[in-house]
Protein backbone atom coordinates (compact mmCIF):
# COMPACT_ATOMS: atom_id res chain seq x y z
CA UNK A 1 0.00 0.00 0.00
CA UNK A 2 2.80 2.70 1.00
CA UNK A 3 4.30 1.93 -2.75
CA UNK A 4 1.22 2.88 -4.66
CA UNK A 5 0.76 6.05 -2.01
CA UNK A 6 4.78 6.60 -2.86
CA UNK A 7 4.29 6.15 -6.71
CA UNK A 8 1.07 9.27 -6.31
CA UNK A 9 2.87 11.24 -4.48
CA UNK A 10 5.81 11.79 -6.59
CA UNK A 11 3.43 11.97 -9.74
CA UNK A 12 1.98 14.56 -7.85
CA UNK A 13 5.03 16.44 -7.09
CA UNK A 14 6.12 15.92 -10.34
CA UNK A 15 2.87 17.55 -11.69
CA UNK A 16 2.43 20.66 -9.97
CA UNK A 17 5.91 20.91 -10.13
CA UNK A 18 5.20 21.44 -13.91
CA UNK A 19 2.34 23.41 -13.81
CA UNK A 20 4.43 26.20 -11.64
CA UNK A 21 6.74 26.30 -14.09
CA UNK A 22 4.21 27.00 -16.83
CA UNK A 23 2.47 29.33 -14.65
CA UNK A 24 5.85 31.40 -14.32
CA UNK A 25 6.84 31.33 -17.62
CA UNK A 26 3.49 32.40 -18.81
CA UNK A 27 3.92 35.09 -16.17
CA UNK A 28 6.81 36.26 -17.16
CA UNK A 29 5.88 36.61 -21.05
CA UNK A 30 2.42 38.79 -19.73
CA UNK A 31 4.57 41.52 -17.74
CA UNK A 32 7.62 41.66 -20.34
CA UNK A 33 4.82 42.43 -23.29
CA UNK A 34 3.48 44.51 -21.03
CA UNK A 35 6.10 46.51 -20.26
CA UNK A 36 6.99 46.84 -24.11
CA UNK A 37 9.54 44.43 -23.87
CA UNK A 38 9.97 41.85 -26.76
CA UNK A 39 8.06 39.06 -27.07
CA UNK A 40 9.45 35.91 -26.21
CA UNK A 41 10.18 33.57 -29.23
CA UNK A 42 7.19 30.88 -29.51
CA UNK A 43 6.53 27.86 -31.70
CA UNK A 44 3.70 26.82 -33.73
CA UNK A 45 0.24 28.11 -32.91
CA UNK A 46 -2.23 30.02 -31.54
CA UNK A 47 -1.04 33.18 -29.58
CA UNK A 48 -1.96 33.58 -26.01
CA UNK A 49 -5.00 35.34 -24.87
CA UNK A 50 -3.07 37.92 -23.12
CA UNK A 51 -1.42 39.05 -26.09
CA UNK A 52 -5.00 39.43 -28.18
CA UNK A 53 -6.19 41.12 -25.36
CA UNK A 54 -3.23 43.92 -25.34
CA UNK A 55 -3.65 44.56 -29.21
CA UNK A 56 -7.22 45.02 -28.68
CA UNK A 57 -6.30 47.81 -26.15
CA UNK A 58 -3.87 49.34 -28.67
CA UNK A 59 -0.77 48.21 -27.57
CA UNK A 60 0.35 46.92 -30.92
CA UNK A 61 3.89 46.14 -31.00
CA UNK A 62 4.41 47.27 -34.01
CA UNK A 63 2.28 50.62 -33.88
CA UNK A 64 2.68 53.64 -32.21
CA UNK A 65 -0.54 55.60 -33.00
CA UNK A 66 -3.65 54.30 -35.15
CA UNK A 67 -3.82 55.69 -38.44
CA UNK A 68 -5.81 59.28 -39.03
CA UNK A 69 -8.54 59.42 -41.27
CA UNK A 70 -8.34 61.61 -44.24
CA UNK A 71 -10.09 64.69 -44.22
CA UNK A 72 -13.29 64.62 -46.99
CA UNK A 73 -12.72 66.04 -49.98
CA UNK A 74 -14.98 68.74 -51.46
CA UNK A 75 -16.76 68.82 -55.03
CA UNK A 76 -14.51 71.20 -57.08
CA UNK A 77 -17.26 73.22 -58.52
CA UNK A 78 -16.72 76.94 -56.96
CA UNK A 79 -19.38 77.63 -53.99
CA UNK A 80 -20.54 74.12 -53.55
CA UNK A 81 -19.66 72.15 -50.19
CA UNK A 82 -20.82 68.96 -50.84
CA UNK A 83 -18.65 66.15 -50.74
CA UNK A 84 -17.17 64.64 -53.62
CA UNK A 85 -18.04 60.99 -54.30
CA UNK A 86 -15.41 58.73 -56.62
CA UNK A 87 -19.07 57.17 -58.28
CA UNK A 88 -19.68 60.73 -59.73
CA UNK A 89 -15.82 61.17 -60.45
CA UNK A 90 -14.99 62.82 -57.67
CA UNK A 91 -17.48 65.50 -57.88
CA UNK A 92 -21.16 65.82 -55.85
CA UNK A 93 -24.20 64.25 -57.18
CA UNK A 94 -25.41 67.93 -57.84
CA UNK A 95 -22.36 68.51 -59.98
CA UNK A 96 -21.81 64.85 -61.80
CA UNK A 97 -22.79 66.45 -65.12
CA UNK A 98 -20.36 69.25 -65.57
CA UNK A 99 -18.25 68.97 -68.27
CA UNK A 100 -15.11 67.06 -67.67
CA UNK A 101 -13.11 70.14 -68.72
CA UNK A 102 -15.04 72.48 -66.49
CA UNK A 103 -14.12 70.64 -63.52
CA UNK A 104 -10.39 70.35 -64.67
CA UNK A 105 -10.27 74.29 -64.82
CA UNK A 106 -12.11 74.37 -61.47
CA UNK A 107 -9.25 72.35 -60.05
CA UNK A 108 -6.52 74.57 -61.50
CA UNK A 109 -7.59 77.15 -60.39
CA UNK A 110 -8.63 76.22 -56.79
CA UNK A 111 -4.44 74.91 -56.87
CA UNK A 112 -3.47 78.24 -58.28
CA UNK A 113 -5.28 80.46 -55.56
CA UNK A 114 -4.34 78.23 -53.13
CA UNK A 115 -0.31 78.50 -54.30
CA UNK A 116 -1.21 82.30 -54.74
CA UNK A 117 -0.45 82.26 -58.87
CA UNK A 118 -2.80 83.19 -61.55
CA UNK A 119 -4.88 80.76 -62.91
CA UNK A 120 -3.95 78.95 -66.20
CA UNK A 121 -5.91 77.87 -68.75
CA UNK A 122 -8.78 78.94 -71.73
CA UNK A 123 -10.59 81.14 -69.37
CA UNK A 124 -7.49 82.76 -67.89
CA UNK A 125 -6.37 83.62 -71.79
CA UNK A 126 -9.48 85.03 -72.67
CA UNK A 127 -10.03 87.30 -69.28
CA UNK A 128 -5.71 88.15 -69.94
CA UNK A 129 -6.66 89.54 -73.63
Amino acid sequence: MSNIQSIVEDFANELSALIEEQVLTRARAAVSAALGGAAPKRGPGRPPKAAKLLSAVGVAPGRKKPRKKAPPQLCPVPGCKNKAAPIFGMVCSAHKDVPKAKIREYREARRAKKEGKKPKGRKAAAAKA
